[in-house]
């Protein structure tokens, strides 16, 4: 029987000496079945539970030869059994042994990737309510647009890593199906009882109608779940390329005691983290382009899927549970310059305040459009040098007809836009 790991890691659930010890407790849990329904002597299922072992080595020896994995398997346990051997597999198709197992390992797979985002999660509302009311300049097409705060920012990226984990504990529901139904899933020779059986014990629900294999848009969605999440941290990632930038330098990657970042210049702190986190996910969303290709078999089935499974469903378990250790590691590390998102939010002179200012004049009675006209005026001067957008304001007679100094300043005060924090972080930390 497979050995039940108190913490597996995704390399012992894709190894073959796990995939076959899948294979040998699915081969037992029918045979016992099939026991039951008097198809097979019990002796022969003590002789499996007793003597029932292979070697990873010795089977893919006799694959060599045979050109067939399941049957160098059970040609590998024979020769421990003995005669009694002749029992397991009856009235089987690989496919039943294979597509159960990848069930079990990709439940299983994605179990560990669940915890992993928690982690990530428990890292992200940490930083976030660490930085909640810390000011920072909102950015719309990479150019400066009203307040926000950095809180804000890790609080966007929690709530969308839990909706994430939403949809991929969906997807391990949609996957964790197998099936013990023969060759064409009709159960000539092998009854829904002896598949109920196995299903049970490994955790698993029988697929719908099943044919020689699970259908594979249940596997398409998994890949795709793991690619939105993948796609979820590069934007993050992407975040911090950008505030990492000489020129922006709110927040950077821990740089840590001994490390260089380029061979040429001494003086570079580069977002190496990010930058990797950004290439992995296009790799993930690879993955999942590929398993969408699975979907469309010949019939009941054919193997074209087989060889894609075989590197995308360890890959893509592994690389996933290694982003969430390096997103994580980049979050809980992020060193943060509260100071130099302040310089940035001064560095244009009001002019983040320009559409609160629209507002107000609207609301004193100023018409939208002669509003636009007047804000828009000033504040463009106000970029191009001289007074800042408040002093320019503060001496246009037709602006203070209609509002008074006290009141435009008010315009200018960077609380108004920090008053809904609370609300907001409420809503994104219940997600």
């Amino acid at each position: 029987m497979i050995p039940r790991y108190s913490r597996p890691t995704l390399s012992d659930i894709w190894s073959d000496q796990s995939r076959y010890q899948i294979w040998l407790e699915i081969e037992t849990l029918a045979l016992a079945a099939m026991v039951q329904e008097g198809l097979a002597p019990a002796q022969a299922l003590n002789d499996v539970k007793a003597k029932g072992a292979f070697e990873a080595k010795r089977v893919l020896e006799i694959e060599e030869e045979v050109k067939h994995d399941v049957i160098a398997f059970l040609t590998n346990v024979a020769e421990h059994v003995g005669p009694s051997a002749r029992f397991l597999h009856r009235g089987m198709t690989s496919s039943d042994v294979l597509d159960t197992t990848l069930a079990v390992q990709l439940k299983r797979s994605g179990e560990l990737i669940l915890t992993a985002i928690d982690e990530a999660c428990t890292a992200l509302k940490t930083r976030a309510e660490e930085f909640k009311y810390t000011p920072c300049i909102g950015r719309s097409h990479g150019i400066h647009a009203e307040p926000t705060t950095f809180g804000l920012k890790l609080a966007g990226a929690y709530a969308e890593l839990r909706r994430q984990r939403h949809r991929v504990e969906a997807a391990i529901r949609d996957v964790a199906v197998g099936k013990i139904a023969g060759a064409v899933g009709t159960y000539a020779s092998v009854s829904p009882q002896v598949e109920a059986h196995v299903l049970n014990a490994l955790g698993l629900r029988p697929e719908d109608v099943p044919t020689q294999i699970v259908a594979r848009d249940r596997h398409a969605a998994f890949f795709s779940a793991l690619a939105m999440l993948a796609t979820s941290i590069e934007r993050f990632a992407v975040e911090v390329r950008h505030l990492q930038r000489t020129e922006v330098r709110e927040a950077e990657e821990k740089f840590s005691a001994g490390q260089k970042g380029s061979s040429a210049m001494p003086h570079k702190r580069n977002p190496i983290l990010s930058e990797n986190l950004s290439g992995l996910a296009r790799l993930m969303r690879g993955y999942a382009s590929a398993a969408m290709d699975n979907v469309v078999l010949w019939h009941e089935r054919d193997i074209s899927h087989s060889s894609v499974e075989r590197v995308i469903g360890p890959d893509a378990c592994v690389l996933m549970d290694f982003m969430l250790a390096r997103y994580k590691s980049l979050i809980s590390g992020l060193m943060v310059n509260p100071g130099r998102m302040q310089q940035n939010l001064d560095s244009t002179r009001g002019l983040v305040f320009s559409g609160t200012l629209l507002v107000a004049l609207v609301d004193h009675g100023i018409k939208r459009e002669d509003a636009y006209r007047l804000v828009q005026k000033h504040a463009l001067a106000a970029w191009d040098g001289g007074a800042d957008l408040q002093e320019r304001v503060l001496g246009d007679p037709e602006i203070t007809k209609a509002m008074k100094g006290d009141e435009i300043r008010a315009v200018f005060d960077l609380k108004r836009h920090l008053k809904h924090v609370d609300i907001i972080f409420s809503r994104a930390m219940q997600s």
